[in-house]
């Protein structure tokens, strides 16, 4: 008897997440485990789409740039990055309780991520009719719109990633679709490169791009089997937020993760910061736009598969990493300034680089490590206690604008360098979660 042709699915699951141990299934269902093939392929392609949307996107180099073109007055573009950071990750305490409702919540990030496609469509439609101040206000809202879809879609995806990929496999999925994702972004970036007539275009261009992916995304993900899952608790409302604080008292590892997570967003943060040191070069050309969005890209491409394997093995050890490379390239980049060359052509964009990398690691270390230590009852509300957490962080950032006015970027990125040492640091005291 011959056995039956095994799907293409199938295949590329295999040649993907292919181990030596030979691990199946972990922590989910037969059912889930028959399915996983497919589901993790449709993780894998909605990620790459939205997180390549998310670079073409881009809030501190692209929108910023937008907005400055459009004659936007300077307050409105000092906005963009606190209303993405904070709009994304504030509201999550409050809409986990509705999301845990739901018992298929791939419906959730569904509707967010074609949510998100709407308002970049949005933006790009501003930019082609209106100008000034009206033009800054309304992309603002648009971008609102698009962070508070984002938040949604953070609380559901881990969620529904941990009921349909086994662990073992879910930071292979999340770091492979972070390698993908940079494709269509260096692309981008190369014709921001390249052209200096047509910027405007390529802009918008990019937008629109940008929100046919994630309606793209969403068809996508809403074909999963998701099986129905618990959806006790599910109140909404300001008193469900303040009774999911508890779990901070009742799991340590949960606040330990959250202390190293926020220590890390200076892998995020420190990017403007670096390109303060480079006072000699132009402020707002578009090769320069183009070269920092292809540092990003590149790093992405580069890291992102392998980070996501490493923090399959271990995503702690992924997080202590990636604040010790963290901490290295803002070393690094005070090192170049020391020397007189934060001015050269090689300096910035390798210092830029390097925190690429390590950020990329830190977003795909913190991602996996949290749906491995979580409870699957509980992981939507311990990812809106970790995301609030962090957009409280988030919306204080002002603080180094100050620091380094005050004192200058050199004392903000050394500040920076010894908050990601001490992420790796208390990383190091987190149990290890990911072994099946």
């Amino acid at each position: 008897m011959t056995k039956p042709a095994r799907k293409a699915s199938e295949i590329a699951f295999e040649a993907l997440t292919a181990e030596d141990d030979g691990r199946v299934c972990a922590d989910i269902s037969e059912a889930a485990c028959q399915e996983q093939p497919d589901s993790f392929l449709r993780h894998v392609a909605s990620l790459s789409l939205t997180k390549a949307a998310d670079g073409l996107v881009d809030p501190k180099l692209v929108l910023a740039w937008l907005m400055a073109a459009l004659g936007a007055p300077a307050a409105l573009i000092g906005l963009l990055v606190p209303i993405r950071e904070a709009g994304a990750l504030l509201p999550q305490l409050f809409t986990a309780s509705r999301i845990r409702a739901m018992a298929r919540r791939k419906w959730a990030w569904a509707a967010a991520s074609a949510a998100q496609g709407l308002a970049a469509l949005a933006m790009a439609g501003i930019a082609l009719t209106m100008q000034g101040t009206a033009a800054g206000l309304a992309i603002c809202a648009a971008l609102a719109v698009l962070a508070l879809a984002r938040s949604v879609a953070s609380v559901s995806y881990k969620d529904v990633l941990g009921k349909t990929v086994a662990r073992g496999r879910r930071g292979t999925a999340t770091g492979l679709a972070s390698a993908l994702a940079p494709v269509a972004v260096i692309g981008f970036a190369a014709l921001l490169l390249l052209d200096t007539a047509g910027r405007m275009a390529l802009v918008v261009g990019a937008l629109a791009v940008a929100g046919a992916f994630w309606l793209a995304a969403a068809a996508l993900f809403a074909g999963l089997r998701e099986e129905a899952g618990a959806t006790e608790g599910g109140a909404n409302g300001f008193a469900a937020a303040l009774a999911n604080l508890r779990y901070l008292r009742e799991d340590a590892q949960l606040a330990r993760f959250i202390v190293a997570r926020g220590l890390l967003t200076a892998t995020a943060l420190a990017p403007p910061y670096l390109v303060l040191l480079a006072a000699g070069a132009a402020g707002t050309a578009l090769t320069e736009l183009g070269a920092l969005v292809l540092a990003s890209a590149l790093a992405g491409l580069v890291s992102g598969y392998v980070w996501g394997r490493l923090a399959d093995r271990s995503s702690r050890r992924v997080l202590m990493l990636t604040g010790v490379t963290g901490a290295v390239a803002l070393a690094l980049a005070l090192g170049f300034d020391a020397a007189g060359l934060s001015g050269a052509l090689w300096a910035l964009p390798a210092a830029l680089f390097v925190l690429a990398l390590s950020h990329q690691g830190v977003r795909v270390g913190r991602s996996t490590y949290l749906v491995d230590m979580a409870p699957a009852d509980l992981r939507p509300v311990y990812t809106a206690l970790a995301n609030t957490a962090i957009g409280v962080v988030l919306l204080a950032g002002g603080v180094f604008g100050a620091i380094a006015g005050a004192f200058g970027p050199q004392a903000t990125l050394a500040l920076f360098a010894a908050m990601a040492l001490g992420g790796a640091w208390v990383s190091r005291g987190l149990k290890e979660v990911g072994e099946a």
